[in-house]
């Protein structure tokens, strides 16, 4: 793996969400970064994934929104920032659905008023630190539509979003890569698959599987749950992150993924069978028994999966766990950490059903 820099400065917008908090957790548990997270606490937005970290004299926290363009002035003004980690988004599908507005909003008018606030910023130091200084954009692998049995998305593959969400973080992509052509602005982009691990929102599958199952309710599987997804544990992801954004080539995107791929019921399934084994519960049953298919979600992609030759082969970058091992840890990581997904389910989001475009 190629050699870390120095110590750095690192602003993390979105950094209390679940992709942002477990890079956030990684720099200041492994390396000597100091680490300011720019959050707005949107429902996904979650202090106490932070807590962990939050008592270290080399973090901080500053709650405000990138389409608050003096906001992020001041913070990056005051911060001084060697590297901007930009991860804030709206994310989840089904909820573009049902009002996109909010994803053009934030996705694509907030990531344009981040990059004229961090142009400026850049353009303000010296010839030395303009050279050292990083933007990194932090995408998904939906962008580019949806995939056939056959084949990979490579960095390569031409565009093709199919839903409100990909289309605005396609946007959001193209935004960024024109700020470098344009403006000279050093940005490396990286997209993702599926990730899946602690800390993560339960309106995703995974985690609202493992939640419903343990609580004896329905799980829900859109369609005949023959859809296709390549699963990525977040702290592989997140190591992937700080790897690409310490040492990814300037103008460069690299794909990440984690090599798992996974029909949708396939993964419900594991999820009841790790249940079953270390929770069993004689009330429930056996938690297959659970699983309802109801309605396929509209324009649901039917199949993503990630070629990650590049960033193994230029920045000596491998997952660490298989899906097996990872969606082990994220089970048991549930079980272990009752309060911190209670409080959700007891107020933020109980689990219904979204983007039924109804």
């Amino acid at each position: 793996m190629t050699a870390r820099k120095p110590p750095q400065r690192v602003l993390i917008t979105g950094g209390a969400g679940f992709i942002g908090s477990a890079v956030a957790r990684l720099l200041i548990g492994e390396t000597d970064h100091q680490v300011l997270v720019l959050d707005k606490l949107t429902y996904a937005g979650n202090l106490d994934s932070l807590a962990p970290i939050a008592s270290d004299r080399r973090f901080a926290f500053v709650k405000a929104d990138i389409l608050d363009a003096a906001a992020v002035a001041n913070v990056l003004a005051t911060f001084r920032p060697t590297l901007v980690m930009h991860l804030a988004a709206e994310s989840h599908v089904d909820r573009s659905i049902d009002g996109p507005a909010d994803f053009v909003q934030t996705n694509i008018v907030g990531t344009y008023t981040l990059l004229e606030a961090v142009l400026a910023y850049w353009r303000s130091l010296s010839s030395a630190e303009q050279g050292a200084f990083r933007f990194h954009h932090i995408s998904t692998d939906e962008v580019f539509g949806s995939l056939g049995t056959a084949g990979y998305f490579t960095e390569d593959t031409a565009y093709d979003p199919r839903s409100p969400y990909s289309a605005s973080k396609a946007a959001s992509d193209h935004l960024v890569r024109a700020w470098h052509h344009t403006y000279g602005l050093p940005v490396v982009v990286s997209n993702c698959s599926n990730n899946y691990g602690p800390y993560h929102f339960p309106e995703k599958l995974i985690p609202l599987v493992i939640l419903n199952a343990l609580e004896g309710k329905p799980l829900p599987v859109y369609g005949d749950g023959s859809n296709v997804r390549d699963w990525l544990y977040v702290e592989d992801h997140a190591q992937a992150l700080l790897q690409i954004a310490e040492t990814g080539r300037v103008g460069e995107s690299y794909n990440v993924g984690g090599h798992n791929e996974r029909t949708n019921l396939e993964v419900v399934r594991a999820v009841c069978a790790i249940l079953d084994e270390i929770a069993p519960s004689a009330t429930i049953g056996p938690r297959e028994n659970l699983i309802a298919f109801v309605k396929d979600r509209p324009g649901h992609d039917r199949r993503y999966a990630i070629d990650a030759a590049k960033i193994g082969r230029d920045l000596g970058w491998t997952p660490l766990e298989t899906f097996e091992t990872g969606l082990a840890k994220t089970v048991r990581w549930y079980l272990d950490n009752r309060p911190w997904w209670e409080r959700i389910r007891s107020g933020v989001y109980r689990g219904e059903r979204l983007g039924q475009s109804t």
